[in-house]
C-alpha cells in the first residue's frame, strides 16, 4: 500500500500546486485590466517596461530553486541524514543570498544605465524599486524547498496567492490614490511596484507562521552548526544550485524574455524611427495590452495539458512505456487544440476584446496577431515540461535562453520598418523557431507517431469554420448594437457572447471529429457531459 499512498500524495500535491498557481496567473493577469484603466496607455507602458525584472523573481522563488532545494531534500530524508538535510538548507540559503544580494546591487546601483538603455530615465526609480524583491527572495526559496521537500504543498500554496493577492491589492490601491494626488503617472508606477516588496514580505512572513505553528524547524540550532558545514558540501550545493536550479529557471522565462527585449528596444527603436517620444509611450503601452489576454489565453491553453506531466513523469519511472506515450501525445494534443482554438478566437474577436477590457479598440490588428502567442507558448510549454519530466533539463532552457537575442534582433529589423505590428510578427516569429527547435528534439526523443492526419484536418477544419463564424457574427452584430450607442457595453456583449458560441462551435467539430478519445474527454472540465456530442455508435 505504500507506493500507492506515495503516488496519491504526489498527485494531491501537484494538484494544489497547480490549483495555486493558476490563481495566481489569474490574478496576474486580470488586475492589469483595472490597472491600464487608471492610469492609461502611457501608464501601463511605464509598468510594463519594469515588470520583466520582477517578473524575474517570481520565477526564482516559484519554478526554480525551491524545485531542486524539494528534490535535494527529499532525497536526503529519505536517507535519513539530518546533517547533510541541515547543511543543504543553510547552504542553499548562503547561495540564494549571495545571488540575491548581487542582483540587488546590479539594478539598484545600475538602474541609471538600464533606464537609458531604454531610452527613458525616469525608469531608474522604479527599477530601484523592484531590486528589493531580490533580498527577500532567498529566504522564501528555502522555506518552499523546505515545505515541498517534506510533501506539504499547502504553505508554499498559499504564500503564493496570499503574495499575489496583496501585490494586487497594493498596485490597485497605491494606482487609485496616487491618481487621484495628481501624481506623475512615474510615480504611480513607482507605487505600483511597491506592491511586489508588499507580496515578497507577505509570501515570507505566511511561510514563518507556518514554521512557528507547526515547531517544524529548529532554528537556534541549526544556526549553532551553519559554521560545520564542509565545504566540499558546500561546493557541491553552489554546483546543484547553479546547473539545475538555473536551467529550471531559465526555462520559465520564455515570456519574460520576449517582454524583456521589448522593453530594452521597442519604445527607443520607435522614437529613432521618427515617432514622438509620447506617441511611442502610448504605442508601447497599447502593445502592452496584449500581455493579460495572452497570459489568460496560455493558462486555459496549458492547464489541462501540463496536469499530465505527473503522471508522464511516474510513468518513466515505472518504465511503462505505452502509458507514457499515451499521456505525452494527449498532452500535446490539448496544448495545441485548445491553443491554436484560442489564438484563432481571440484573433478573429478582438476588436470587441479590446474595446471592452481597455476602454477603446486602439492595436486592435497588432493585439490579433498578437495574439497567437498562446498557441506557441502553449506548445513550448507543454514540451518543456515534458523534456523535464523525462529528465533533460538542459536543451529546453538553452533554446528558451536563445529567445532574447532572437527577439531583440528580430525587433531591430522589423520594427523601424512595420512599427509595432513589426514587434508583434517578430514575437510570433521568436517562438516559432524556439517551438522547432523542441519540436525537432522532442521527436528524437520520442519517437512515436503523435497525430493521424483525421486528427490534422479536423483540428484545422474547426478553426478555419469557428473563425469565420466569430467574423460574421461580429459583422451582423456591428450593424444592430452600434447604432444603439453605448459602445463599450455592446463591446463587451459582443466579446463575451463570441466567446460561448465560438468555443461551442470549435468543441463540437473537434469532439464530432473523435479528435478524443472518451477516456480522454474526462479530464476536460465538464468532461462526462461532453461525452454527450461524441457521434453515435452504429
Amino acid at each position: 500500500m505504500k507506493p500507492v499512498n506515495q503516488s496519491k500524495a504526489l498527485f494531491k500535491g501537484a494538484f494544489i500546486l497547480t490549483l495555486a498557481g493558476l490563481i495566481t496567473k489569474i490574478l496576474s493577469a486580470f488586475y492589469r485590466i483595472p490597472f491600464q484603466n487608471i492610469v492609461g496607455d502611457v501608464g501601463f507602458y511605464i509598468y510594463q517596461q519594469v515588470y520583466p525584472f520582477y517578473a524575474i523573481a517570481i520565477v526564482l522563488t516559484t519554478t526554480g530553486f525551491p524545485v531542486v532545494i524539494s528534490k535535494l531534500y527529499a532525497e536526503r530524508k529519505e536517507k535519513g541524514d539530518l546533517e547533510r538535510i541541515r547543511s543543504l538548507l543553510f547552504g542553499s540559503f548562503i547561495y540564494l543570498q549571495l545571488f540575491g544580494f548581487l542582483c540587488f546591487l546590479i539594478l539598484y546601483f545600475g538602474a541609471g544605465q538600464i533606464a537609458l538603455w531604454m531610452n527613458d530615465t525616469k525608469l531608474a526609480i522604479l527599477l530601484r524599486v523592484v531590486s528589493f524583491v531580490y533580498l527577500t527572495f532567498p529566504i522564501v526559496s528555502v522555506l518552499r524547498g523546505f515545505y515541498q521537500g517534506n510533501g506539504d504543498m499547502v504553505p508554499t500554496a498559499l504564500s503564493q496567492v496570499g503574495e499575489q493577492t496583496i501585490r494586487v491589492l497594493t498596485i490597485i490601491f497605491l494606482a487609485l490614490l496616487f491618481t487621484h494626488k495628481g501624481y506623475s503617472l512615474y510615480l504611480v508606477g513607482g507605487g505600483a511596484m511597491f506592491g511586489s516588496i508588499t507580496g515578497s514580505l507577505i509570501s515570507a512572513l505566511i511561510l514563518f507562521i507556518f514554521l512557528r505553528i507547526r515547531k517544524e524547524w529548529k532554528l537556534e540550532s541549526s544556526i549553532k552548526k551553519m559554521a560545520h558545514i564542509p565545504l566540499s558540501e558546500l561546493k557541491w550545493i553552489f554546483k546543484e544550485m547553479t546547473f539545475h536550479g538555473l536551467t529550471i529557471c531559465i526555462s520559465g522565462m520564455l515570456v519574460i524574455f520576449i517582454q524583456m527585449a521589448d522593453s530594452l528596444n521597442l519604445y527607443s527603436l520607435l522614437v529613432s524611427s521618427g515617432t514622438g517620444k509620447d506617441m511611442a509611450k502610448n504605442l508601447k503601452g497599447i502593445f502592452d495590452r496584449g500581455q493579460p489576454l495572452i497570459q489568460l489565453g496560455t493558462v486555459a491553453a496549458t492547464s489541462m495539458s501540463l496536469s499530465l506531466v505527473p503522471l508522464i513523469s511516474s510513468g518513466r519511472l515505472r518504465e511503462k512505456a505505452e502509458f507514457l506515450h499515451h499521456k505525452i501525445r494527449l498532452a500535446i494534443k490539448i496544448s495545441l487544440v485548445i491553443g491554436l482554438g484560442a489564438s484563432a478566437g481571440l484573433w478573429a474577436i478582438i476588436g470587441p476584446t479590446n474595446t471592452m477590457l481597455f476602454e477603446n479598440d486602439n492595436g486592435s490588428t497588432v493585439l490579433g496577431v498578437l495574439g497567437f502567442m498562446i498557441l506557441f507558448t502553449s506548445i513550448i510549454s507543454t514540451i518543456t515540461a515534458i523534456m523535464q519530466g523525462l529528465g533533460n533539463l538542459l536543451f529546453p532552457a538553452i533554446c528558451i535562453a536563445v529567445s532574447f537575442p532572437v527577439k531583440y534582433g528580430l525587433n531591430i529589423v522589423l520594427v523601424p520598418l512595420l512599427g509595432t505590428m513589426g514587434a508583434a510578427i517578430s514575437t510570433i516569429s521568436t517562438l516559432a523557431v524556439v517551438s522547432l527547435l523542441l519540436w525537432i528534439k522532442f521527436k528524437k526523443t520520442i519517437p512515436v507517431p503523435l497525430f493521424t492526419s483525421q486528427y490534422v484536418r479536423t483540428v484545422i477544419s474547426a478553426t478555419t469554420v469557428m473563425a469565420l463564424f466569430l467574423k460574421s457574427y461580429l459583422y451582423v452584430t456591428n450593424m444592430i448594437f452600434y447604432r444603439l450607442g453605448f459602445v463599450r457595453i455592446s463591446a463587451a456583449f459582443q466579446a463575451l457572447s463570441a466567446v460561448l458560441f465560438g468555443s461551442f462551435l470549435f468543441l463540437l467539430i473537434v469532439i464530432k471529429g473523435r479528435v478524443f478519445l472518451d477516456e480522454e474527454l474526462a479530464i476536460f472540465p465538464l468532461g462526462s457531459k461532453l461525452m454527450y456530442l461524441l457521434p453515435r455508435k452504429r
